[in-house]
């Protein structure tokens, strides 16, 4: 937010951003709570990962407030902490999640179901597309690049729902076990590069770069 903005915009940013905060922990919550009932391994770290992504949504609601009422000034050690936190939680995750995709080949475990998995993933992938493009029209009305950013780095969360949609609909139609690994080893992927990404923004201070923006 580079120059002055309306009340009314600034509020609708912040509550784009809490909407984003409450949307995954809810999203996390009932993720993970159907991929331990179905031995869902794709939906459990999709669940996960919706966690982790609200660790660094408070970073980015922390940031909204801050450039809103002081544009200027730099970025606080709570973001950069937050950007951190999140960068060794997807690691973690990753590890998690490799260890379980070798498990589950080991043990020819396969899921109970995966119809959790679609019906969540078509919810992501909607609410998704509807954050990415208020933010990017509140973005440009605001001349906000952060904001702006913020809903490109959205633009993951819509592969990550679509490779669970995709493992979870064709698990469901062939009932291959192998599915559900290469549906956690694509959320391994892109936990990898978002883990990396945070982690370069909080050493670097760069907080809203997301390979198509840039601000400080």
């Amino acid at each position: 937010m580079d120059n002055r903005i309306s009340f009314g915009h600034f509020k609708l940013a912040i509550g784009l951003a809490w909407f984003t905060i409450v949307y995954n922990i809810a999203e996390g919550l009932i993720s993970v709570w159907f991929g331990l009932e179905d031995e869902t391994l794709t939906l459990f770290g999709f669940g996960a990962d919706s966690f982790i992504e609200t660790i660094s949504a408070f970073g980015i609601l922390y940031m909204v407030i801050r450039t809103g009422s002081n544009p200027q000034k730099e970025s606080s050690l709570f973001e950069r902490s937050a950007l951190m936190i999140t960068g060794v939680c997807f690691f973690v995750l990753s590890a998690i999640l490799v260890a379980g995709a070798i498990f589950n080949i080991i043990q020819q475990n396969k899921p109970e179901s995966t119809l959790p998995g679609v019906i969540i993933s078509t919810v992501s992938i909607v609410v998704m597309i509807f954050l990415i493009r208020s933010k990017k029209s509140l973005g440009r009305k605001l001349n906000s690049s952060a904001m702006i950013a913020d809903a490109n780095c959205n633009l993951v969360c819509v592969y990550m729902s679509i490779t669970l949609l995709l493992s979870s609909a064709l698990f469901e139609l062939t009932g291959i076990p192998w599915l559900d690994v290469a549906g956690a080893l694509g959320i391994v992927y892109f936990s990898i590069r978002e883990g990396l990404e945070a982690i370069q923004k909080a050493r670097t201070g760069k907080l809203c770069g997301c390979e198509s923006g840039n601000c400080h």
